[in-house]
């Protein structure tokens, strides 16, 4: 049986306090589940106290970042962060975590940006940690990358556990992700470090479907039990498809027919992308989606079609 539908907004600015709330609590009345927030040391708000931010405004909107770049904190850190926010707001944290992509995050920080093999393994190392964290019993891990010793992973958070969503494109981390997490965001192979057209040919129908046979294999039995997430980084609704969708697929270095099939990429009538979704859902597994950017509102009757269906 198809997991149900539900949708979450990816997005990052607010100028004020009263624009940053304001939005959360349109995107809880506009029936999305969840609002995650990315991690990049751009023009964007810093993701935890935006969450906190978000949560305090809101009552059953979950939150969560999509995804905490892991190199940015150590998973003691990070856990300890997620069990506050998943007090503060009552139970309604998602943890999303990724082993980090965007060069120029380290660039501009400083921060050593290792080949990806090295922050794939912190990645694994992390995730370990990080649900110990959650749990009952004092934390002891002795690894390559970290080290924790007899720690108690106070406060516990509401939710045992909080679920973990991890986000990739590369066989390897998207098979950590199947082993270890609850939710499996599958995203373009960000392995240059840079959007380029090398990452865009990754987001279309053949290379999702592999990315999709990597999950089931190294899921194994557990396949079942995960929830398998995609962000639609460009969404529009219009009644000129082919006339919208010709223009954007040059952006993704694919032909329109192409374009069309990438479930990164959304557009047409709100029954055309009823049924893209719905399609999508039977090919892929894919029941939750991350709309990024600020158009949720134009969204919004797709959300109330399928939410919970």
């Amino acid at each position: 049986m198809a997991r149900k539908f539900r949708f979450a907004v990816q997005t990052s600015r607010g100028r004020t306090r009263e624009e940053w709330t304001e939005k959360a609590r349109k995107i809880e009345d506009l029936g999305y589940s969840t609002l995650f927030i990315p991690d990049h040391f751009e023009d964007q708000l810093a993701p935890v106290p935006a969450l906190t931010a978000a949560a305090m405004a809101t009552s059953t909107l979950r939150v969560g970042g999509l995804v905490f770049d892991n190199d940015y904190r150590h998973p003691l850190v990070f856990a300890k962060e997620m069990a506050t926010l998943d007090v503060l707001s009552n139970g309604r944290v998602e943890v999303g975590i990724g082993a980090g992509w965007m060069k120029s995050d380290y660039d501009v920080s400083g921060i050593a940006y290792d080949r990806p093999g090295v922050r794939i393994s912190r990645l694994d190392e992390a995730l370990t940690v990080i649900r110990a964290m959650f749990g009952e019993e004092p934390v002891n891990f002795t690894g390559k990358h970290y080290t924790v010793t007899d720690y108690h992973g106070l406060p516990k958070p509401v939710q045992q556990p909080p679920p973990i969503l991890v986000g990739g494109g590369g066989k390897r981390v998207l098979s950590i992700a199947a082993r270890k997490a609850d939710i499996v965001g599958v995203n373009f192979n960000l392995e240059p470090g840079a959007v380029n057209r090398q990452v865009m040919e990754t987001g279309d129908a053949a290379s999702t479907e592999e990315k999709i046979a990597w999950i089931r294999e190294a899921a194994g039995d557990r396949f079942a039990d995960l929830e398998i997430n995609v962000t639609v980084f460009v969404s529009v609704v219009t009644d000129t498809r082919d006339a919208v969708v010709e223009q954007i697929a040059k952006g993704f270095a694919m032909s329109p027919a192409d374009a069309l099939q990438s479930p990164h990429l959304l557009v047409g009538s709100v029954e055309q992308i009823v049924d893209a979704l719905q399609e999508r859902r039977d090919r892929y597994g894919f029941s939750y989606i991350a709309f990024s950017g600020d158009g949720f509102e134009a969204l919004a009757p797709v959300v109330k079609r399928l939410a919970g269906t």
